[in-house]
């Protein structure tokens, strides 16, 4: 196994990207870490398991994305042509979120049937981790795109959840067939005449209790829903912790409800599920919170592993090789 690290990656990098790789680095002896990033932030000494590969930019969390193409010696996109080249398995980063996109579709080119790559993610939910896409990766899509995000989901369900038949969702205002913007009410009409497990629609209050399987949305609403959740989360813990230290009496009571409340924290921590893979694109890329240390990088490495010798991207291109054969017989 060998995982492709952009260590320029991130808020918190180098230094959380560098803590992570290496303590995924000591664990697992029998892969191979490539630390992708500029030669003066590298560590002198590195265990025989950990090499070095350089590139002289970096991609800004707030650079446009376009640039890329023009920085073909930034670190996400060395990383990513390691993959290209059979040099790596996988790649791993924190940083630009639209950089590494755009570096996975032209280094590595879409899986056939798919438009647009998309980002998926494990949601934390009542029902336990379920699948919500696209997470950012698209503000805007068309209707028949909502049938390729809920095939990649679907797969994604499978690979993970251990779902052989996953109920798919869509997100809109109303669980009626009609309701929603016209894109939503269309891809309503197409995802349910498919073969996919189509449960309806379901409203933004119900994707907590995860009475569903996937969960399909454009990246706009997916990453809304996503950020909303992360700050609703540290405000919840916040104000039990502010609440627990009111008296020696709920001090007492916090100490109580200590391991259940440890429970509930490492549920609503996305550091445990370490980064969320790039659906569509012909090979593993890792997409990490820009905000992600040290957990969760070596989460994400332990993802990206995953992914591969689960063949996730050949799953895919199976799920897409269906719906062709569908269109195909309709054609005749």
């Amino acid at each position: 196994m060998r995982i492709a690290v952009d260590v320029m990656g991130g808020d918190n990098a180098p230094k959380e990207i560098l803590a992570g790789a290496l303590d995924m680095a000591k664990e697992r002896p029998d892969w191979e870490i490539l630390l992708v990033g500029q030669e003066d932030i590298m560590p002198a000494d590195l265990p025989a398991n950990v090499k070095k590969v350089f590139a002289n930019l970096v991609m800004a969390m707030d650079e446009s994305v376009e640039n890329i193409r023009k920085k073909t010696d930034s670190s996400i996109w060395v990383a990513t042509k390691l993959i290209k080249e059979g040099l790596a398995d996988a790649v791993v980063s924190a940083g630009s979120t639209g950089a590494q996109i755009i570096s996975a579709s032209l280094i590595l080119g879409r899986v056939k049937g798919v438009d647009r790559p998309a980002i998926g993610i494990v949601y934390p939910t009542l029902q336990g981790g379920k699948i919500l896409l696209d997470a950012g990766a698209n503000p805007e899509i068309k209707p028949p795109q909502f049938l390729q995000f809920a095939r990649m989901g679907s797969v994604f369900a499978k690979n993970l959840l251990k779902t052989e038949r996953p109920k798919v969702a869509l997100i809109s205002n109303g669980t009626e067939a009609g309701k929603g913007t016209d894109n939503i009410v269309e891809a309503h009409k197409i995802l349910a005449a498919s073969e996919l497990n189509f449960i309806g629609n379901i409203e933004g209050r119900d994707i907590p209790f995860g009475e569903y399987d996937v969960a399909v949305c454009d990246g706009f609403v997916g990453n809304m829903i996503l950020k909303v959740s992360e700050g609703f989360a540290k405000v919840l813990l916040s104000k039990l912790k502010e609440e627990f230290l009111r008296s020696l009496f709920t001090k007492i009571a916090a100490g109580i409800m200590k391991p259940g409340l440890k429970r509930i924290m490492k549920l609503m921590d996305d550091s445990e599920y370490g980064g969320a893979p790039l659906l569509g694109v012909k090979g593993i890329s890792i997409v990490c919170h820009g905000k992600s240390d040290a957990k969760a990088i070596k989460n994400g490495i332990k993802a990206a592993a995953y992914y591969v010798e689960t063949g996730f991207v050949e799953q895919i291109e199976e799920s897409m090789q269906i719906e062709e054969n569908l269109q195909n017989e309709e054609n005749l």
